[in-house]
């Protein structure tokens, strides 16, 4: 896995689904890892960009790896779904979040404090 360049992350209430790309955009890997499980995924992989689908707890993960020394900017979901390519579930969503990091018009949304 040291060879992952970017690494999209789908979060769900009760789902974590991780699907990570090369520099040259070819699949690497896709898992959802056991909660207790998610930072380890992180420390395994290195240093990359993380790319976050916005949603409430998304910036909690956010702040968490960014104290961590991690790059990770959130993605509105409304950018995410035009490149989700098959039927809308979570390991799609996360290959579509990865897709989407691609583009350079794409814009994000800014990490909040717990406040």
């Amino acid at each position: 896995m040291t060879s992952v360049a970017t690494m999209g992350l789908d979060i769900a209430k009760s789902v974590f689904q991780v699907h990570g790309v090369d520099a040259a955009g070819a699949s690497l890997f896709s898992l959802a890892p056991h909660t207790r499980a998610r930072l380890g995924v992180f420390r395994k992989v290195g240093a990359m960009s993380r790319w976050i689908d916005a949603y409430s707890t998304s910036h909690y993960w956010a702040r968490e790896l960014i104290a961590r020394g991690r790059e990770v900017r959130l993605m509105s979901a409304q950018y995410v779904k035009p490149y989700v390519k098959r039927g809308k579930n979570n390991a799609a969503d996360a290959e579509a979040i990865c897709e989407a990091v691609g583009r350079t018009a794409m814009r994000f949304v800014p990490v909040t404090t717990p406040a």
